[in-house]
């Protein structure tokens, strides 16, 4: 079966993607994906540290043994990877708490693919498979390349979000706008 893009103007297959549970060694992959300042815009402006990504991918490892989902490694054909995909409990105290946000990061240079289209809609079925009714994305209202791909798993916004100021030696550090996007599974 080839899936198409909805939406874009060239009618086009996603690529292959693989999931899988992140592994500690993803955890080094995802800092070097994730080092270009265009992938970090609308998190904080700059690359993380790789003992942020060796917690969370460990973090995730326990989201899946506990609750079936996670942000799971993204994979090229190739099986290197790309990035992450999933979902995970929308944990701060502003925005739709309590709720299972899915999201998504890629590295740069595999932007404008398909990558994340294709990616986020298997991560769409592992998750209602999990038993999870509905699930929302969060996205910087800024962030159009994101919103796009909200649209094509057919999530709608739903609420609009003044975030909290960042921290302040972050680019980021104003509130701004964020948009909450939302899915019946």
């Amino acid at each position: 079966m080839i899936t198409r893009l909805k939406g874009c103007p060239v009618n086009r297959a996603l690529p292959a993607v693989r999931l899988r549970v992140p592994t500690d060694e993803d955890a080094l992959a995802w800092h070097r994906v994730f080092a270009h300042p265009d992938v970090m815009e609308f998190q904080g402006g700059r690359s993380a540290e790789l003992s942020v990504y060796e917690e969370l991918t460990a973090r995730q490892r326990r989201h899946d043994a506990e609750r079936g989902f996670c942000l799971w490694s993204v994979l090229d054909g190739s099986g290197q990877v790309i990035g992450f995909t999933g979902a995970q409990p929308w944990e701060r105290s502003w925005g739709p708490a309590g709720e299972i946000e899915i999201g998504w990061r890629l590295g740069r240079e595999y932007w404008g693919r398909g990558y994340v289209t294709a990616a986020a809609r298997m991560a769409l079925e592992r998750v209602r498979g999990a038993g999870v009714p509905r699930v929302v994305a969060m996205v910087d209202a800024r962030n159009t390349r994101s919103i796009a791909v909200t649209h094509r798993l057919g999530m709608r916004l739903a609420e609009v979000f003044r975030t909290p100021a960042a921290r302040p030696e972050s680019q980021a550090a104003a509130p701004r706008e964020g948009h909450c996007y939302r899915l019946d599974l």
